[in-house]
């Protein structure tokens, strides 16, 4: 579970905090005010604030084929949204306690697409619902190498059992999944950001990956 503990700030000043709920991540009704950019505190606001904590994610891409990995997995709050349930991600999870992002997409690669990932290159920390969750993600670039792949792409199923995952491994070539990135079709945030990144850098890692 994440600290429920808000860093102070000296721009900040927290009245209260009430956690409404204690699941697997709390949810903490917190009642502060703000120094605004006049200078004047502001008045007394109340947010709803979801403490998920600190995650990683990891964009498989193996420079011999110029391919990536991706998986799809059913989100129920996609489908609230009105959206497709079903979503295009990358290997992602949150971490432990005292655990590095490196740890976590290492862990979680093995787990959720059977395959382990090789150097790293570090694409930037994201704050992904900064209106209402702290979870703050660490998105890698990850080297693998793919061998065969069959006529369809698809690599297998995984995910735990314990967890009832069913997590479809797929690989595109990754001049398509950068096209339809561009494009919007992938309402995954890390997903875009990382192929819009990969788009941008594709044939510096390229070259920096393809030496042995």
């Amino acid at each position: 579970m994440p600290s429920v503990e808000i860093p102070p700030h000296a721009d900040t000043r927290i009245e209260s905090v009430e956690t409404v709920w204690s699941g697997r991540f709390p949810l903490q009704v917190v009642k502060f005010r703000h120094r605004r950019f006049d200078g004047a505190m502001s008045g007394l606001r109340t947010w709803e604030l979801w403490r998920r904590g600190k995650a990683a994610a990891v964009l498989p891409y193996d420079p011999v084929t110029n391919s990536v990995v991706v998986i799809e997995q059913f989100r129920l709050p996609a489908q609230a949204a009105g959206l497709q349930p079903v979503l295009v991600e990358f290997v992602a999870g949150l971490a432990g306690e005292d655990e590095s992002p490196e740890q976590v997409l290492r862990r979680e690669s093995q787990e959720e697409m059977g395959m382990a990932v090789g150097r790293l290159e570090k694409i930037g920390d994201f704050l992904l619902t900064p209106g209402g969750c702290d979870e703050y993600c660490s998105l890698f670039a990850g080297e693998v190498r793919l061998g065969d792949v069959p006529p369809d792409g698809v690599l297998g199923v995984h995910g735990l059992e314990s967890e009832n995952e069913d997590i479809r491994v797929r690989v595109l070539p990754a001049a398509v999944a950068i096209e339809h990135a561009v494009a919007g079709r992938y309402p995954n945030s890390v997903t875009s950001l990382g192929l819009l990144w990969l788009g941008n850098r594709l044939d510096w890692l390229r070259a920096r990956w393809s030496t042995t």
